[in-house]
């Protein structure tokens, strides 16, 4: 070929680059980091930059996704309303001393996210895949009238079998059954696959499909919430998907540690109008119309105080961080971190440093086994700089540990799908439930202590002895970390 056609298609490549560049700056409106962030990977790669832009970087105009129609009808915009104004003219009479003291906390996640809360709940905790999905199952079969169970990952392996098929039974019996998936996270998964339990009368929806057959460019903006319902009476949320490596069957992991929460009460009902929302936002055909039958009055089950908040690229705010951020300011003796990933933007950063810097007792717990190699040591980079303020480090070694969980002064914790890193906080569609509770708050204390030693804590003197080769790794990651 001619040296001057080659001439040519450069400098094509090049004018186009450009223009994708200011298109970049001036129309997507992402923070400076975000921004600068993906300008380096089209300037150094600028084709395969291109096509990286395409399926990581677009961004989700905020568009009403979901019918939030349903959600007045529910009556949730009148408790907020009404929550909201007698907690700022000091008349809301609170069941749990403890909550009154984050009344603040509490107003705030009313306001930017419509998170009611409520004082008679019950909460039992899981750490293992095992007891979890034993505990699950049991639920599933007790149930009477329905069941709507949505997770990011639902592997159709040895457990996800094993959950169909307790489904199709409870669908053969009368029982509304309803699963949602996100396509992204359930990459293998099909619709046939649910063919015995649609076949009983059971629902399937997937969550932002594909438009073009086995081919999902929309790999930011995914569904990363695990919830399930049963009756209305009985909510789950946590960490743990549907797949045999959840229960520490698979060798590259090992044993998997995660939380999750069994929640009864009536912060089920918060977590049955987040489900509504995500389900008619990806049902076509079978809507859930507002039913006093989904949202059933029991008698109060126990004095644990919550909030379930989400979050979304759709929202104008980063609920879910705004939570953690407050919840470390009031930090007055510890705060207990256990996450997967750890890439903190500045904000969250500083409030963690700040509070280290003041004598709190920051302990930070992530894994020893990386699933994502650029996440992994960017993970790393940020711990070793909390290092220096005097953040206490440790590396889970006795498997993977997938947990996402904060408690602060072990009475008051967040535990929930969302991780510390731009993802959960931007990109991806969570939720978690902020728990104002001593007991709550002193058993996931003590878990986390438990879980130390399980774990090797990462010095100073031992991040400084990392090689040359780590280093690079952690600098090219840190660059990198805005949009990962």
């Amino acid at each position: 070929m001619d040296i001057s056609i080659w001439a040519s298609l450069a400098y094509v490549v090049l004018l186009l680059n450009f223009a994708f560049s200011i298109a970049v700056i001036f129309m997507e409106r992402r923070d400076a980091a975000a921004t600068w962030a993906w300008l380096m990977v089209l300037f150094f790669i600028p084709v395969l930059g291109f096509i990286l832009y395409l399926i990581f970087g677009q961004n989700l105009s905020r568009r009403r996704l979901f019918d939030w129609d349903d959600k007045v009808r529910i009556g949730t915009e009148a408790a907020i309303q009404k929550q909201m104004h007698d907690i700022k003219n000091e008349m809301f009479r609170y069941d749990n001393p403890h909550t009154e003291e984050n009344k603040d906390l509490v107003y705030m996640l009313l306001r930017n996210n419509g998170a009611v809360l409520t004082e008679d709940n019950d909460v039992s905790i899981f750490t293992d895949g095992k007891d979890k999905f034993t505990a699950l199952l049991e639920d599933i079969r007790r149930a009477k009238h329905h069941i709507h169970l949505q997770y990011y990952i639902f592997r159709v392996d040895d457990l996800g079998k094993e959950i169909i098929r307790v489904l199709t039974e409870k669908a053969k019996q009368g029982v509304e059954v309803r699963v949602l998936y996100d396509e992204m996270g359930s990459r293998l998964t099909r619709k046939r696959h649910f063919k015995s339990l649609i076949e009983a009368g059971g629902i399937v929806e997937i969550f932002f499909p594909s438009k073009i057959p086995f081919i999902n460019l929309r790999l930011n903006y995914r569904n990363h919430r695990k919830l399930v319902i049963i009756d209305g009476e009985i909510g789950y949320v946590g960490g743990f998907n549907i797949g045999d490596e959840y229960l520490g069957r698979n060798p590259r992991f090992g044993y998997w540690r995660d939380t999750h929460l069994r929640i009864a009460g009536t912060a089920v009902h918060a977590i049955q109008t987040r489900f509504i929302l995500d389900w008619n936002q990806a049902s076509k055909r079978y809507d859930i119309h507002y039913s006093d039958r989904y949202f059933p009055k029991k008698p109060s089950q126990n004095d644990v105080s919550m909030q379930v908040v989400t979050s979304g690229p759709d929202s104008e705010w980063e609920q879910i961080k705004y939570g953690y951020i407050k919840m470390i300011s009031s930090a007055r003796q510890s705060v207990y971190i256990q996450t997967p990933y750890f890439i903190p933007d500045d904000s969250l950063l500083d409030t963690l440093r700040i509070a280290a810097l003041s004598g709190v007792d920051v302990r930070i717990m992530i894994p020893n086994k990386p699933d994502h190699l650029f996440v992994y040591w960017a993970t790393y980079s940020y711990v070793g700089e909390l290092l220096k303020a005097g953040a206490k480090i440790y590396i889970y070694d006795a498997g993977f540990i997938h947990a996402k969980t904060i408690v602060v002064d072990k009475k008051l914790s967040s535990v929930g799908t969302a991780n510390i890193d731009v993802r959960s906080f931007r990109l991806n569609f969570e939720v978690n439930a902020f728990i104002y509770h001593h007991e709550t708050g002193k058993r996931l204390a003590d878990i986390f202590e438990q879980d130390m030693k399980q774990s090797f804590e990462l010095t100073q003197q031992l991040y400084k002895q990392r090689s040359n080769i780590v280093k690079f790794k952690e600098s090219i990651s840190r660059l990198l970390s805005p949009i990962l």
